[in-house]
């Protein structure tokens, strides 16, 4: 086996620590050798399971480390594309926290500086790594369901009393169609492969940030509609609704978390078959795959130019803005 890719980690974020930093100290062909972070107390919780971890107390300094090989970079939202940007100028690869730009146009430039480095650069878009996604799609696809006619989702959590929280802040990129529209905007063209033309959005904004939001969108072949906020009791699902049959995902995005991840297809006779994951960890999945495209060259399995497409649909929902 080649020797393990070394990881370094942009930020001692609460979800580095306790779910990335982790998934990347337990996946096969990578370890985590860095941190940048200028407070011992917030490394502290990264020491405690990797307690050899190198500290540098800058990004910067983690950035010129030779011993580097792949950057995650778990930064509020606004902050993304430019680490991206130096991580990759700096020889690293990068895998950065979704949505991993503000717009689609970043995307484009970042795509540019992936090709121009000949280094692998991703959004950290864990799902498509989760064997649930990977059945929901194969089933789509095998016609299991028949025509497809609408496909819906809720993603939702309250944060109101969080007023310090990144994503209740404009100018961190806050809003929850940033945070979490990448999701059932994001599963929705990944299992069906298809990208949306007119696009129609409701929101609720306080603060200047979206934080309740319905979308609805014309899919070549099928209807879409979601609902995202930030304001709402915590929920989350996904269906495609076809006209001899229901996939249904009832713990779509925080498998492990939320729930355990379950797949449900429903057909024509009244018959259900359920099938369930309880022990998948989507992260290490994630790392695992983009490690075995750095050592391969094998097509990465969330490359930029998808996430160019769900940053696409979420421009669009912002161009088309009513108030909810």
């Amino acid at each position: 086996m080649s020797d393990p890719i070394r990881w370094g980690v942009l930020g001692a974020a609460q979800f580095a620590r306790e779910h990335m930093a982790p998934a990347i100290h337990a996946a096969k062909g990578a370890r985590l050798a860095a941190l940048a972070t200028s407070s011992p107390e917030k490394a502290a919780g990264f020491q405690a399971f990797q307690p050899d971890l190198r500290l540098h107390d800058s990004y910067d300094a983690l950035l010129a480390d030779p011993a580097i090989d792949a950057v995650y970079v778990p930064l509020p939202n606004h902050l993304h594309v430019e680490w991206a940007k130096k991580a990759l100028q700096a020889g690293k690869h990068v895998l950065c926290e979704k949505p991993i730009a503000m717009q689609t146009g970043q995307i484009d430039e970042l795509i540019a500086l992936r090709d121009r480095t000949g280094l692998l650069a991703a959004e950290a878009y864990m799902i498509v790594h989760h064997p649930q996604w990977q059945q929901a799609k194969a089933l789509y696809e095998q016609g299991a369901i028949g025509k497809l006619v609408l496909v819906d989702g809720v993603f939702s959590y309250d944060n109101r009393d969080d007023t310090d929280n990144i994503r209740n802040r404009p100018e961190t990129g806050g809003g929850s169609l940033p945070d979490i529209g990448v999701y059932t905007f994001g599963s929705a063209r990944f299992v069906t492969g298809e990208e949306p033309g007119a696009v129609q959005a409701r929101i609720r904004r306080e603060n200047g940030v979206d934080v309740v939001a319905h979308v609805t969108a014309d899919f070549p072949s099928f209807r879409y509609s979601s609902v995202t906020s930030m304001r709402m009791f915590t929920r989350q699902y996904m269906a495609f609704h076809g006209e001899s049959g229901v996939i249904t995902l009832t713990c779509p995005f925080n498998a492990g978390v939320f729930g355990q991840a379950e797949l449900r297809l429903e057909r024509d006779g009244m018959t259900v078959q359920t099938q369930r994951w309880p022990d998948v960890n989507h992260y290490v999945n994630q790392v695992q795959n983009f490690g075995h495209s750095i050592r391969t060259g094998a097509a990465y399995p969330c490359p930029l130019e998808f996430s160019r497409g769900t940053q696409a649909m979420i421009d669009k929902a912002f161009a088309a803005e009513k108030p909810l």
